[in-house]
C-alpha cells in the first residue's frame, strides 16, 4: 500500500486529538477509506475516525490491512510536518513508513506493534436531541463551564440548547437559541451530565471543522460529530454522568 496526502491536517490532527485519549490503536486501512475506532482506558469514551480515499492524492491499497501503532509516537513524527509537506504513508519490512516530502524528503520508520484487541463496534445509539451549530460555540460553552465545575449538563427542549454547570458555589450557564447557524432538533426535553475534562479534549475536533452536530438524550451517550463531506470523519461517543439521588 502507499497512500499520500496534501491536506495533511486531515491526518494530523485527528491523530493528535485521538492520541489524547488512546495510546495504541489499530488503523484499518480499506479501499474506500482508513479507519480508527478505538476506546479508552477507562471505558467512558469511543472515537470513530474515518479518512477517506477521496483525501487523498494517492490511494493505492491492493487489501485489506490492519496496522497497529503507539499512537503518541505517531503524533511526534506528525508534529514535524511542515506546512508545504507532501505527507506518505507505506508498510516496510514490517514497520509503519512516513515520508515528508517538500524541498527535503524525511523518512521515520515506526514499529508496527502487536496489539490484542477485539473489534471495536460502534453502538446503534438512538437520540431525543440533534443540534447543529459552530464548533467554536461549543468550545467557548465548555471553557466557560470548565471554569466553575468538573461536570456539564446538557438540555434541550424545542426553543434551546443550554449549557450549565455548577460548582459548591459558582455556576455558568449558555443558552442557545436557533438561528441561521445553530439548528435544534429536540424530540422532547432532554437533560443529561458529562465530563468536562473528556470534552474538552474531543472538542479539538474543531480543527478539522467549523462545525458540530450533537447528540444526547436523558441520562444516556453523547455522540459529537466533525466532518468535512466525502473527506475526514471524527467522531466521538461519551458515557453520561447519572446522579445518584
Amino acid at each position: 500500500m502507499k497512500l499520500s496526502l496534501v491536506d495533511t491536517k486531515f491526518f494530523k490532527e485527528p491523530v493528535s486529538i485521538i492520541s489524547d485519549l488512546v495510546t495504541e490503536s489499530r488503523f484499518i486501512i480499506t479501499k474506500e477509506y482508513v479507519e480508527l475506532v478505538a476506546m479508552d482506558p477507562a471505558n467512558v469514551a469511543m472515537i470513530i475516525f474515518k479518512l477517506f480515499n477521496t483525501t487523498f492524492t494517492e490511494y493505492a491499497v491492493d487489501e485489506t490491512e490492519v496496522i497497529a501503532i503507539n499512537l503518541s509516537n505517531l503524533k511526534q513524527v506528525l508534529r514535524r510536518i511542515k506546512a508545504n509537506d507532501t505527507l506518505s504513508l507505506e508498510v516496510e519490512d514490517s514497520q509503519f513508513k512516513i515520508t515528508l516530502k517538500s524541498n527535503s524528503v524525511r523518512t521515520f520508520y515506526l514499529p508496527i506493534i502487536d496489539l490484542e484487541e477485539k473489534d471495536q463496534k460502534v453502538p446503534d445509539l438512538q437520540f431525543k436531541a440533534d443540534i447543529t451549530m459552530p464548533s467554536s460555540s461549543l468550545n467557548d460553552a465548555i471553557d466557560d463551564v470548565d471554569v466553575v465545575g468538573e461536570s456539564v449538563s446538557f438540555i434541550g427542549d424545542d426553543k434551546k440548547f443550554t449549557i450549565s454547570a455548577a460548582g459548591d458555589l459558582n455556576k455558568a450557564t449558555i443558552e442557545l437559541v436557533p438561528s441561521t447557524e445553530t439548528k435544534i432538533a429536540v424530540k422532547e426535553k432532554v437533560k443529561s451530565k458529562y465530563s468536562i475534562e473528556y470534552l474538552k479534549k474531543m472538542i479539538q475536533g474543531s480543527k478539522i471543522s467549523d462545525t458540530v452536530r450533537i447528540h444526547f438524550s436523558k441520562d444516556y451517550p453523547l455522540r459529537l460529530d466533525y466532518f468535512v463531506v466525502d473527506r475526514v470523519q471524527l467522531s466521538f461517543i461519551l458515557a453520561p454522568r447519572v446522579e445518584n439521588d
